[in-house]
């Protein structure tokens, strides 16, 4: 809760501050790294620091969490806090680390805004900060204590039983402890970080769904894997690693299971839009569905390239048909005779029959995410029965966390 006086200072100075992030969480990260570059070997994605899609969604983030406490100062984002915290926990965040940030991110704010920065503003934005690090610290003890882990210490090795090529760039790992002891509990939807070290020396992490039901796997999970062509930049290393190198019985080191866009238990009726890899935690929900007789009424709609490029397609058909109350619909922009009822182009859900009171959940990418949701919310469809994730910074979270 802010207090009155810090209310007032963040309402008047929140344009200034905001139109200002992109140049603070910009000067942050770069001093950061540059004092403390071991945060580069294990922790931040240095993919998304080449792109700037991590300071983007640190600032948008920021600028979010402001702005609805200057709405409304007692209450906090609820949406926003559940969509960071566990992707904090997915990395090993720990609370000592927000104290780092807090140092390097307010010289920032102090070096780019000049004498704007007076005591008093100094004071309620350092008020907002740990407000907002308080939060995330308590959800994060929650995660990690439900994970049966220590905060920070999420890592175990798994040992690869099985490697399977799914479609030309896209390959699925069947992955059992390598230390003996059980699987930790997972639900379908979750996802794990895989810490890989690159030829470089350096660390680097990376989050894939579990693409089966993780209730009915016993201690296997499986991930899937979709490779990415970069131009040079770090996007691609460590899903070029993994399908260049990594074989049956290779050893991953790998992250407790995370993620809040989970399947909800229940019989209200589903709708699972995905696109391209995105249909890997769709495929687990499925899973799970068939392991447990559901009778729920479920809608797949996945759009992909091709049938060939759709990783997991056989899979999905043959969950879809064990289901009594599901069908699938699939859009390829070049359709093959794999799929010869397949629609043409991109997914369009305008002329859907969608089933009443369903819950929605999409995979994919921002751009696919953006208008699919958009014509479900035409639809008629609450926003928050439409659940969606984002691999990587989120950074269309600011616009939906409260939508």
């Amino acid at each position: 809760m802010l207090t009155a006086e810090s209310a007032a200072v963040i309402r008047a100075t929140l344009p200034v501050v905001g139109a200002a992030l992109d140049e603070i969480t910009t000067r942050f990260y770069a001093r950061m790294f540059a004092d403390r570059p071991e945060l580069l070997d294990g922790m931040f994605n240095r993919g998304n620091q080449a792109s700037g899609a991590q300071r983007q969604a640190l600032a948008g983030s920021i600028a979010a969490y402001a702005g609805a406490l200057v709405h409304d100062p007692e209450a906090a984002p609820e949406a926003l806090l559940d969509r960071i915290a566990p992707k904090h926990a997915a990395v090993g965040v720990t609370e000592e680390q927000y104290a780092v940030v807090h140092k390097y991110l307010f010289a920032a704010m102090a070096e780019v805004l000049g004498d704007a920065v007076t005591p008093e503003v100094a004071a309620a934005w350092d008020e907002v900060y740990w407000q907002l690090a308080g939060a995330l610290v308590a959800r994060e003890a929650r995660l990690y204590q439900a994970a049966d882990v220590t905060p920070g210490d999420t890592w175990r090795p798994w040992t690869v039983v099985e490697r399977r090529d799914e479609t030309p760039d896209t390959v699925s790992f069947l992955l059992c402890p390598a230390d003996g002891r059980p699987a930790p509990r997972a639900r379908a939807g979750q996802y794990v970080s895989v810490r890989l070290l690159m030829p470089d020396g350096v660390h680097q992490l990376r989050q894939y769904s579990l693409s089966s039901d993780p209730a009915g796997d016993g201690d296997l999970r499986r991930i899937t894997v979709k490779r990415v062509r970069g131009d040079g930049t770090p996007d691609g290393e460590v899903s070029n690693l993994l399908h260049l190198r990594v074989r049956a019985g290779d050893r991953l080191v790998l992250s407790a299971p995370f993620g809040d866009v989970v399947l909800e238990d229940g019989d209200r009726p589903l709708v699972l839009a995905s696109a391209g890899i995105g249909c890997t935690p769709m495929v687990g929900m499925l899973d799970h569905l068939v392991a447990t007789g559901s009778t729920r009424t479920v809608l797949v709609l996945h759009a992909d390239r091709s049938p060939a490029d759709h990783a997991l397609r056989s899979q999905t058909r043959r969950l879809v048909a064990e289901l009594p109350g599901a069908r699938a619909v699939f859009w390829y922009e070049h359709p093959g005779a794999e799929e010869p009822d397949a629609e043409v182009g991109l997914m369009d859900v305008g002329e859907l029959a969608l089933p009443a009171n369903a819950d929605v959940y999409l995979c994919g990418s921002l751009p696919f995410m953006r208008e699919v949701r958009a014509r479900f919310r035409q639809a008629g469809v609450p926003g928050d029965r439409i659940r969606y994730e984002v691999f990587g910074p989120d950074l269309w979270l600011p616009e939906t966390a409260d939508a």
